[in-house]
């Protein structure tokens, strides 16, 4: 392949139990929340509705032991969200999941690459 910017990407969804799921959606808006400070900025970079990405927030706070987003109110003193924790430590295990499973692929994406047909 010519284009750089074309690559195999593994994509990791975990069904921790019937109503536990985190994926690459919920991951990068934790990632966001934690770079932006706010979740209705961490949603719209995203392309997602301050409603969805709200959601998401409270489905993943309901998931764990402990919430993994705080989040203040705007006021005179403006809102703000932030990563607790434990937050901190399920994005850093799931980054590690996705690491290990790319890292365990490699050689059979290698393989199917070459398997590949090649485009004239």
């Amino acid at each position: 392949m010519s284009d750089p910017r074309l690559h195999p990407e593994l994509f990791i969804r975990l069904f921790l139990s019937p109503d536990a799921m985190l994926g690459p959606g919920k991951a990068q808006l934790l990632q966001r929340i934690a770079e932006t400070g706010s979740i209705s900025a961490a949603g719209r970079e995203m392309g997602m509705s301050y409603k969805r990405a709200w959601m998401l927030v409270e489905t993943m706070n309901a998931m764990f032991r402990a919430p993994l987003v705080e989040s203040a109110r705007g006021g005179p003193g403006g809102g703000g969200a932030a990563l607790t924790d434990t937050g901190r430590q399920v994005l850093a295990l799931y980054r590690q999941v996705e690491a290990d499973a790319a890292a365990a692929a490699a050689p059979a994406i290698r393989s199917l690459r070459e398997l590949i047909a090649s485009r004239a």
